[in-house]
C-alpha cells in the first residue's frame, strides 16, 4: 500500500529568503548540473536515501520486516526537511544527521508508528553522512567524466584539424621554437583524458560507510540478535547489502577516521581543475590584442565590459582558471582531515563538508565552462603565421645553430646567432641580413639558408606526437 508521510518544509521559502549560495561570487558553478545537484536539499536527500538503503539491507538479512524497509524508504524518498531550519537545529549535535533521523522518524510515526523504532537501527551519523556524502561525489563525478568526453571529443577535432597549423611555441614569454596549433591541443587533449581516466577510477572505487559507533559494527550486530540475521559475521554481511543498495564499492573497514577517500576526491578534483585551468589559461594568452591567435565563441552579453564598448573579454577561460586556483586549497583542508585522531575525529571530520562541497561545485563548473569553451573555440591561422614572423627567422635559430656548429663550434655559433638576433630585434635589419652580413658567418652559410629560417621546416616530431595523441583518443573514446 503507498505511503503518503507529510512534508515537514514548514518554511518553504526560506531557502531564497536567507540567500542561500546561489553562486553569485562564483558563477562557474551558477549554471548547468552542480548547483542542483550539490544544493544542501540534495545533501540532505542522499542522507535520507543511506538510511532508506540502510533498511532495505537489514530487511534483506532478515532484521526487520520488509514491509517496514518499503516504509522507511518510501517516506525517505517523499519527506521534504527545510535547509536552513535543519542547519540551526543541528548546532546542538554538531551535524545535521541526528536531527533528520528525529525528522524521518516522526514522519514513519506519522503513517506506520509500529516501524518508528526502526529507522536508523544500530546507525551512527557519520555511517549515513559519510555515504551521502559518496553518493554525491560519484554523481558529481559522472557528470564532470560526461564534461570532459565532451572537451575530449572538441580538443580531438582541433588537434585533427590543426596538426599542421605552424605557430609560435612560447617558453617564459618569449617565442622559442615553431610547434604546431595541433600539437597544442593534442597537450590539452592528452591531460583532459589523463583527468577523465581518474575520474572513472575513483568514481568506481568511493565506498559506502557502515561502522556503527566506533567503526566495530557492534549495535548493528546486536540488533540482529533474535532475528534471522544472528549469526556470525552480520556486520560485514550487512556492511555489503548496505554498499550495494547504494552503488558503492564496499571498504575492508569503516573508515570513520581513516579518510583516504576524501583525500582521493581532493587531489582528483585538483588535478582535473588543473588539467582544464591550464587549457583556459593558454585560451587566455592567445586571446590576447596583441595575439589574437584565438578567441572564445561569440554570445550575446559575453565578454562585454561595463566601460569599454570594443573589449571582447575571455569569460569561459577565467572562469576555469578562478575554479582551477581555488580547487587546490579546498582540497588541501581534505589533506589536513587525514589527521584524525582515535576512531571519530572531533572536527577534521567536520572540517571537510564545506570544502569538498565547494571543490565538487568548482570542478564540475570548470568542466561544464571547459566543454563550452572547446567545442566554440575560435582560431586564426593566419594570425598565427603573422606572429611566428615577427622574428623574421630568428625563431628558428636552434636549429641554425645545429647547422652551424660543425663549422664554428657550438658555443661560437651560438654567440653569433644572438647577436644577429638581437640586431634583427631592433629593426635595423632583418634576421636574413644580419645572418648575411656577419663576418663570420661570410661564404658558411648554406645555399638553402632561406629555407632553413622557413618555420614549417622546423616542426620535429609535432605531427607524430599529435598522431599519438589522437590514436589514444581513439582508443578511449569520448563517452
Amino acid at each position: 500500500m503507498p505511503v503518503h508521510p507529510p512534508t515537514r518544509d514548514r518554511e518553504t521559502t526560506r531557502d531564497t529568503e536567507t540567500g542561500t549560495d546561489s553562486g553569485l561570487f562564483n558563477p562557474v558553478w551558477a549554471t548547468g548540473r552542480a548547483p542542483e545537484a550539490l544544493s544542501e536539499q540534495a545533501w540532505i536527500a542522499a542522507m535520507l536515501e543511506a538510511e532508506g538503503a540502510l533498511a532495505r539491507a537489514q530487511a534483506q538479512l532478515g532484521v526487520i520486516p520488509g514491509r517496514s524497509a518499503d516504509v522507511i524508504t518510501e517516506v525517505a524518498r517523499t519527506l521534504r526537511i527545510d535547509a536552513p531550519t535543519l542547519a540551526e537545529r543541528s548546532r546542538g549535535a554538531a551535524n545535521p544527521v541526528v536531527v533528520l533521523v528525529q525528522e524521518l522518524t516522526a514522519a514513519v510515526r506519522e503513517v506506520a508508528p509500529d516501524v518508528a523504532d526502526q529507522v536508523h537501527l544500530g546507525s551512527t551519523s557519520q555511517d549515513i553522512l559519510d555515504s551521502a556524502t559518496m553518493l554525491l561525489a560519484v554523481r558529481t563525478l559522472d557528470g564532470i567524466g560526461g564534461d570532459l568526453g565532451r572537451v575530449a571529443a572538441a580538443l580531438g577535432d582541433l588537434a585533427g584539424l590543426h596538426r599542421a597549423t605552424p605557430m609560435a611555441a612560447r617558453t617564459l614569454a618569449q617565442h622559442a621554437v615553431p610547434t604546431t596549433f595541433g600539437l597544442k591541443a593534442a597537450g590539452w587533449l592528452d591531460s583532459v583524458l589523463d583527468a577523465r581516466e581518474r575520474v572513472r577510477r575513483t568514481a568506481a572505487s568511493l565506498p559506502a560507510q557502515l561502522g556503527g559507533a566506533a567503526g566495530t559494527l557492534s549495535a548493528y550486530q546486536e540488533y540482529a540478535r533474535g532475528t534471522a540475521a544472528d549469526r556470525r559475521g552480520h556486520g560485514v554481511e550487512l556492511a555489503e547489502r548496505f554498499a550495494a543498495e547504494l552503488g558503492l564499492s564496499e571498504p575492508s573497514v569503516p573508515w570513520h577516521s581513516l579518510r583516504t577517500p576524501l583525500c582521493d576526491l581532493g587531489w582528483l578534483l585538483s588535478q582535473v581543475a588543473g588539467a582544464l585551468g591550464k587549457f583556459a589559461l593558454d585560451v587566455q594568452v592567445l586571446s590576447r590584442t596583441e595575439i589574437a591567435e584565438v578567441a572564445e565563441p561569440a554570445a550575446e552579453g559575453r565578454g562585454v565590459s561595463s566601460a569599454m564598448p570594443q573589449k571582447r573579454n575571455p569569460v569561459l577561460a577565467t572562469l576555469i582558471v578562478a575554479a582551477a586556483r581555488q580547487v587546490p586549497a579546498h582540497s588541501s583542508v581534505l589533506a589536513q582531515s587525514m589527521l584524525a585522531e582515535d576512531e571519530r575525529a572531533p572536527g577534521a571530520w567536520h572540517a571537510e563538508w564545506q570544502p569538498l562541497r565547494d571543490a565538487l561545485r568548482l570542478t564540475a563548473g570548470a568542466a561544464r565552462t571547459a566543454a563550452e569553451l572547446a567545442e566554440g573555440l575560435e582560431v586564426f591561422p593566419a594570425r598565427m603565421r603573422r606572429n611566428l614572423e615577427l622574428t623574421e627567422g630568428a625563431v628558428v635559430s636552434e636549429r641554425l645553430n645545429a647547422v652551424l656548429a660543425p663549422l664554428l663550434g657550438k658555443a661560437e655559433t651560438k654567440r653569433v646567432l644572438a647577436v644577429c638576433a638581437r640586431r634583427a630585434a631592433t629593426g635595423e635589419v632583418t634576421f636574413a641580413k644580419a645572418l648575411a652580413g656577419h663576418p663570420e658567418l661570410h661564404g658558411r652559410l648554406p645555399a638553402d639558408a632561406e629555407q632553413l629560417l622557413a618555420p614549417e621546416g622546423y616542426l620535429g616530431a609535432a605531427d607524430d606526437l599529435v598522431a599519438r595523441v589522437l590514436a589514444r583518443l581513439a582508443r578511449e573514446g569520448t563517452s
